[in-house]
């Protein structure tokens, strides 16, 4: 096991919920923490706790974004006009990570990111490398030409677990989509209760 799907299977592990609704997932078999005492963790959360929780979730859904990060995104939220929690969302959907990850040219958001790492992605025609890049509505997002024959890129197209939202618009054939409009918190297929507004509680303390 890699060190990526393995760190993945911690967070699913850690925040007991299968955070992508994968069907490998470990907490599939085991819904319990890791570690010796995984079992036997129990007790009622605290306000705070729930927020953290909650916060906690969000970021390891979008590849378990760091702190810094994570805090820079809530800051530009709550700079935005409008709902923050809303505009939180936006802004991480907007993340090249996601998009790609939307677009199911991967599997599993750490691959859409390792897919950008590489080089393998295009964003108006220009290669990004920067996972965090923030794409802008209408902005075309594709594979390079020469790694649109990568058979894991197939797979992952193939692959039936998700559906492409209806904000991102597919060209399968070409492997490109077009970041159509920021989502609304309603319109993103989360496969779990996420909660931006206890989120935004928790750095509001």
């Amino acid at each position: 096991m890699t060190k990526r799907i393995n760190s993945k299977h911690k967070i699913d592990r850690r925040l007991k919920i299968n955070l992508w609704g994968r069907p490998k997932s470990p907490f599939n078999t085991r819904a319990y923490g890791p570690g010796q005492h995984g079992q036997s963790r129990q007790g009622k959360p605290s306000d705070y706790g729930i927020q953290l929780q909650a916060k906690q979730k969000l970021k390891g859904y979008y590849g378990n974004i760091n702190e810094r990060q994570f805090r820079n995104i809530y800051k530009k939220a709550t700079m935005q006009k409008g709902d923050t929690g809303e505009n939180l969302i936006g802004l991480l959907e907007r993340r090249l990570d996601a998009v790609v990850y939307r677009a199911r040219f991967s599997t599993t958001i750490f691959s859409a990111r390792q897919l950008i790492n590489h080089g393998h992605v295009k964003v108006n025609g220009k290669k990004v490398n920067i996972g965090s890049y923030m794409v802008s509505e209408e902005d075309t997002i594709e594979i390079r030409d020469k790694s649109k024959q990568l058979a894991f890129i197939d797979i992952a197209l193939a692959n039936k677990e998700r559906e492409t939202p209806e904000y991102i618009q597919l060209d399968e054939k070409n492997k490109k989509v077009t970041f159509v409009r920021t989502p609304k918190f309603e319109e993103v297929p989360y496969p779990v209760v996420m909660e931006p507004n206890l989120v935004i509680e928790y750095y509001s303390r």
